[in-house]
């Protein structure tokens, strides 16, 4: 069993006083919530997010230059965890990105990304409290409002955490492999295997 890492040990992406505490406090003794940590490839980050779609085969260099270049650019990416106090390991993963405009009195949009929860915690409303807190977080930064995009069949799942059907959603995929090969800054960060055909995109629904 590894011992559960307290907040002050680790280097995380943003501060945790952002997580509202009243979403904490609805997760049980046995479980924390927190910012992402640079070390957080060791706690299976990747592993809960492969619920969603394929996941590179990262090393802990290239996992740390990632998470540094989202610390880079400050108050924009709030990833945040669910992490298992008996394991340390994390159970549950979002995040929320935000997005300056020139509209709207040049507000801010918050924008909801890859919610996963572990297969063993469903049921537990984890994905509830994910989209609870990065709404909380997108609404403290000053967002007019929080959006995101998910399948027909997720739509109910999302309407029971406060968000109504809105427009649609279109989507262009790329081949990366290419577009790095060329890229500046993409040549920073060492190669990573992953597939060029870019799969149908899976949503995944925690059960309520």
């Amino acid at each position: 069993m590894s011992a559960f890492t307290p907040d002050s040990e680790l280097e995380l992406l943003f501060t945790p006083g952002l997580i509202p505490a009243e979403v904490k406090a609805l997760l049980g003794s046995d479980l924390h919530m927190r910012p992402l940590a640079k070390t957080d490839l060791s706690r299976s980050h990747l592993k809960v997010l492969s619920v969603l779609t394929s996941t590179p085969d990262l090393t802990e260099a290239q996992y740390a230059q990632a998470f540094d270049r989202l610390r880079s650019c400050p108050d924009t990416y709030f990833t945040l965890v669910i992490v298992a106090r008996e394991t340390d390991q994390i159970v549950g993963v979002g995040s929320v990105f935000l997005e300056q405009k020139f509209t709207r009195n040049l507000g801010t949009v918050g924008h909801i990304e890859d919610i996963a929860v572990d297969k063993s915690m469903q049921g537990r409303k984890l994905g509830l409290r994910i989209i609870n807190a990065l709404t909380g977080i997108s609404e403290r930064m000053g967002c007019y409002k929080t959006i995101l995009n998910c399948s027909d069949a997720n739509v109910p799942f999302y309407q029971k955490c406060g968000f109504e059907k809105k427009e649609n959603e279109m989507a262009r995929y790329h081949s990366v492999g290419s577009l790095a090969a060329t890229s500046t800054t993409a040549s920073t960060i060492p190669a990573v295997s992953v597939p060029l055909a870019v799969p149908e995109r899976l949503v995944h629904t925690p059960r309520l």
